[in-house]
């Protein structure tokens, strides 16, 4: 694992972020703690040269419009057109019928190389009925390591699902990791911030599988050291914490990583 985390910060991969307004500081800030190079540009203009630039493109569809989903529609063909990998966060699919077809679109129009969600949002795009309320999962249980496989083999993409243990899968590889703290679902971003996560370890990873488990892992061994030391005060000041744990992951780190092949 820290051989990775030791790749990004050497290598400093540019990150173009698509993303929503709630979390664009939050995600800029947290890339620049691990070691990568963030980039938030929106303009139909100038994504795609943007996205060509850039070691991998984000997409994140939480405050999402029709402009901006043109945006990255553009933005991702031109990545595609470099090999450059696209990693998409459907945030809120199954909210609305709106939000679920645009996150359907993008998987039409673009090659995705690793779709990043909770069950429910990975589950709507897909097809399946899963509850959900707002842009949050609801609490129905289901296989979703079985999930993830299907989906995978939807899309032809390595999938990961978030949640209490995160699973990814390519549809023939499929790790469990079980590193985080339930602290995560009191800051607003952090799913959003590991997905452009994903993203720095895609651009200085050619398998998918490897970077999304990698990163992951260190994201939440991050937030288990940042919870512990936060453990008397509250999200707020976890949150710093977090972007301090990010920048400071270290060899001895990756003995606390938890990753099953399953």
């Amino acid at each position: 694992m820290y051989e990775l985390v030791q790749e990004v910060r050497e290598k400093n991969p540019l990150i173009h972020n698509i993303t929503n307004v709630v979390v664009t500081n939050f995600t800029a800030n947290g890339l620049l703690a691990l070691g990568a190079s963030p980039v938030m540009a929106y303009a139909k203009e100038e994504v795609g040269d943007m996205a060509q630039l850039a070691g991998a493109l984000v997409l994140n569809i939480g405050t999402l419009s029709t402009d901006v989903i043109e945006s990255m529609i553009i933005a991702g063909k031109a990545a595609n057109e470099k090999g450059i990998p696209v990693v998409l966060d459907p945030v809120g699919a199954g909210a609305t019928a709106y939000r679920t077809e645009k996150a359907r679109e993008i998987l039409r129009e673009v090659n995705v190389t690793i779709l990043r969600g909770n069950a429910a949002e990975v589950a709507n795009v897909a097809g399946e009925q899963w509850a959900i309320k707002g842009v949050d999962a609801g609490s129905a249980g289901g296989d979703i390591a079985g999930l993830a496989r299907k989906v995978a083999d939807q899309f032809d993409c390595t999938v990961v699902i978030t949640g209490k243990t995160d699973i990814i899968s390519n549809r023939e590889t499929t790790y469990a990791v079980g590193n985080g703290h339930p602290i995560l679902t009191k800051v607003t971003g952090t799913g959003c911030l590991l997905s452009s996560v994903i993203g720095a370890f895609a651009a200085i990873e050619a398998d998918p599988v490897k970077a999304a488990v990698t990163a992951v892992a260190a994201y939440g061994i991050a937030a288990e050291k940042a919870a512990a030391l936060t453990a008397e005060k509250g999200p707020g000041s976890f949150q710093i914490a977090l972007l301090d744990e990010l920048s400071s992951i270290g060899e001895q780190d990756g003995e606390l990583a938890k990753i099953e092949k399953l």
